[in-house]
């Protein structure tokens, strides 16, 4: 009796779906490489099956029930295997009467007999039809690339599962006869060369290498087994053709390209010294020093070694040069004629030497004497009637003059603030000029270095000196006249001191002394501290090698003033002018010997009241001025006529429009309890003109003072007696030049307070 036919889920489906479901059970295998692989299936399919295999596959499986062996299946069962037919069947028959079996139930001679149950295998499986004409005869070789892990799953494949290709390939294999039962498992109806389907996506092998193949009857007698080609080697199966790539291998192939044979280890690439390194790379590869001293070795050495070179220059070296000033270049500024653009759209007043030719320096001045001075002024008679000629003058007839230093040749501007004596200004070189035949220093109210007011001053240190003679100019002072607000003043120094550098002038202002005594200690040894004098820095009794200009004469910087201006005078509001002679050590109170000083009209000058203070003591007088002298209305001539010395016949007068105002000699200033003389300037004496404005001076009225105020100076004027004239700053016996060039930091740092803070000791 036949047994009942078992239904199938994968019967009933359409074959995309039972493909897409097959797929789904494909097992993960491990297993040899895929090109041998791919070529033991292929050989598998054309050989004849073994007896060996068949009755394995027969273990395995079924229990052979030679009473049922001629059993015929149903028809559910032909169309099963009709539905998974495929070129050539890897499952044998069981035994050669299953085969004859075959024949008579295809003709039809016996009844199909009934389909046999399956034994379980070791590990519980899904029970499914595998019979295919591509099957394996060996379940446990991996059939597919996929079987041999998920490590394959990640690369795409459009041939793993019907559902992912758009060709039937079932389509193009004929359906397997179930009535002919004399074709072997692995022959083919189609030749394999002609074969284009991928047998790895066959729906009927197994879903993993434990399942049972169950036998299915011989196709059928008329089909033949096809002789293996010429081309399949089964001695090595590594070269058999298979042109069935799967793509998930990598191989470099396209459609496009056709069917190629993969590549063999053995096979030699152009990189694969690149990725299979040899034993003796390390001997054969070793650079050599050629190679490390190759040419773009060298190159790329070099350049890096320029970048960090440069580096170092831009954020090391520079920095350090800028910090420590260092000049490397030597020189401050490009000359006119080489910087771009010389003489475009020039202005013919602003150019020097604009027909360029003539030599750039043709019309600089090389005399002492400026041209423009008049012959009638070139001599002049004293306050006593001696006789002086004109030795030096500057009149100030060139327009636009500038006097930074370096300028001039005997004359520049500072760019400081005068802090010894607390000024409000800051004195700038560009508020300094010439206009209209005159000098002008400008004093304006806006704010330069943190100060409210900018100003100018001139001088002539360590440029021009001059001892003994007359020291006259011609001012028209800064107005409003009567009112107390400004202080210009013209007055002389000795070379030792530099206006404004106070480290230069500690010790040495206002000291005009040789002696040694109580005059040249601090303070003058007075302890009523009254007296705040350092002490004579330069004395004459300064030990043997000691920093000294002129070791064994005492040397200081003494003060001279032709005129500093105030205003107010007895209350009338007219100008006024103090004319000084600041010297030190002073005498008890501050008063000379009046016995030896002389004011000619009480009218125009008289003694003044103010003697001196803690620091210098002052041999004055005031005098009365015109306030028509101002705010360029009108020019007056201010002058002192001096002879250096402590005899009687050293002197010092002070003149205003010709006229003296007052006179002293030396005894004026002589020998006073503990004090020796005092002298009479011997000191080369530099020049100074300048306008200031400063609470220490006056009680500034700032509701009458105007801005901008111009002092104006018309001309500088030097006369010495024939036959004495010295001009320079290095008068025998009182040279200054070596002196000044040996302490840079005093005289060229106005920042300097005190001699000690240079470290000169």
């Amino acid at each position: 009796m036949a047994s009942p036919i078992r239904p199938s889920s994968s019967r009933r489906l359409t074959r995309p779906e039972s493909s897409c479901l097959d797929d789904e059970r494909h097992s993960e295998q491990a297993g040899r490489s895929a090109v041998n692989l791919y070529a033991q299936l292929s050989s598998a399919s054309l050989r004849p099956p073994s007896r060996r295999t068949s009755s394995e596959n027969i273990a395995r499986h079924d229990r052979p029930n030679p009473t049922t062996a001629h059993r015929s299946t149903n028809s559910t069962v032909s169309d099963q295997s009709s539905r998974d037919g495929s070129v050539g069947s890897l499952h044998n028959a069981r035994t050669r009467d299953a085969n004859a079996a075959g024949i008579a139930l295809g003709q039809g001679l016996l009844p199909p007999p009934p389909i046999p149950a399956s034994r379980p295998a070791s590990r519980p499986y899904s029970v499914r039809n595998v019979s295919s004409s591509t099957s394996l005869s060996r379940m446990a070789t991996p059939r597919s690339v996929r079987d041999l892990g998920r490590d394959f799953d990640r690369y795409y494949n459009p041939f793993a599962t019907p559902c992912q290709s758009t060709t039937d390939l079932t389509a193009l294999l004929p359906r397997r006869n179930s009535m002919d039962s004399t074709q072997h498992a692995g022959a083919t109806s189609v030749p394999i060369s002609r074969r284009n389907s991928n047998p790895f996506t066959d729906e009927n092998h197994p879903a993993n290498n434990l399942e049972t193949t169950v036998a299915s009857p011989a196709i059928g007698p008329a089909a033949i087994a096809t002789p293996r080609p010429d081309f399949i080697d089964n001695n090595d199966p590594d070269r058999s053709f298979f042109p069935y790539l799967d793509d998930r291998l990598g191989a470099p192939l396209t459609e496009e390209q056709g069917y190629t044979f993969p590549l063999y280890w053995h096979e030699k690439e152009w990189d694969d010294d690149m990725h299979l390194p040899m034993v003796d790379d390390d001997v054969k590869l070793k650079p050599t020093l050629r190679d490390h001293f190759s040419r773009k070795n060298v190159l790329d050495t070099l350049g890096l070694a320029f970048m960090v070179i440069g580096l170092l220059s831009v954020f090391i070296m520079l920095p350090v040069l800028s910090w420590s000033g260092i000049n490397i270049i030597g020189y401050n500024d490009t000359p006119l004629d080489q910087m771009w653009g010389y003489l475009d759209n020039e202005v013919t007043w602003a150019t020097v030497n604009a027909s360029r030719k003539w030599p750039l320096l043709k019309h600089v001045r090389t005399g002492l004497i400026d041209p423009d001075t008049p012959k009638s002024e070139r001599t002049r008679i004293g306050v006593d009637g001696d006789h002086y000629n004109l030795v030096f003058s500057d009149e100030f007839n060139e327009v636009n003059r500038t006097f930074h230093p370096g300028d001039d040749p005997y004359w520049f501007a500072p760019d400081f603030w005068y802090g010894a004596t607390r000024d409000l200004e800051w004195y700038d070189p560009d508020a300094v000029t010439t206009w209209d035949g005159a000098l002008h220093l400008q004093l304006d109210a806006f704010g330069n270095h943190g100060l409210q007011f900018r100003s100018g001053m001139l001088n002539s240190w360590n440029q021009l000196c001059f001892k003994g003679g007359i020291f006259e100019v011609s001012v028209s002072l800064p107005g409003p006249a009567g009112i107390h607000a400004l202080w210009p003043g013209v007055w002389s120094l000795g070379n030792l001191g530099r206006p404004g550098y106070l480290a230069t002038t500690d010790g040495t202002w206002p000291y005009t002394y040789d002696s040694c005594d109580a005059g040249i200690t601090p303070n003058q040894s007075d302890s009523s501290g009254m007296n705040k004098l350092p002490g004579q820095k330069l004395a004459s009794c300064t030990c043997p090698g000691a920093d000294h200009p002129t070791p064994g004469k005492g040397r200081g910087a003494p003060e001279i003033d032709i005129i500093e201006v105030s205003a107010d005078y007895g209350g009338k509001g007219l100008g006024v002018a103090t004319q000084s002679y600041q010297i030190a050590p002073f005498d008890t109170w501050w008063y000379p010997n009046v016995d030896f000083m002389e004011i000619p009209d009480y009218s125009l000058s008289f003694l003044n009241t103010w003697t001196g203070g803690p620091f210098q003591q002052a041999v004055s007088t005031t005098t009365m001025l015109n306030n028509e002298w101002y705010d360029g209305k009108a020019y007056q001539r201010y002058a002192f006529e001096y002879e250096p010395g402590v005899t009687e016949d050293s002197f010092i007068a002070w003149t205003v429009a010709g006229e003296e105002m007052m006179k002293f000699d030396a005894r004026a200033i002589g020998k006073n309890g503990n004090i020796d003389q005092r002298i009479i300037s011997e000191e080369p004496m530099s020049m100074i003109l300048n306008l200031g404005i400063s609470e220490n001076w006056v009680a500034i009225n700032w509701s009458a003072v105007e801005f901008p105020a111009i002092m104006r100076v018309d001309y500088v004027r030097i006369y010495q007696k024939p036959g004495e004239e010295s001009i320079t700053c290095d008068p025998p016996g009182f040279e200054t030049t070596e002196y000044i060039k040996n302490h840079p930091e005093a005289y060229l740092n106005p920042n300097y307070t005190t001699w000690a803070d240079t470290g000169y000791g």
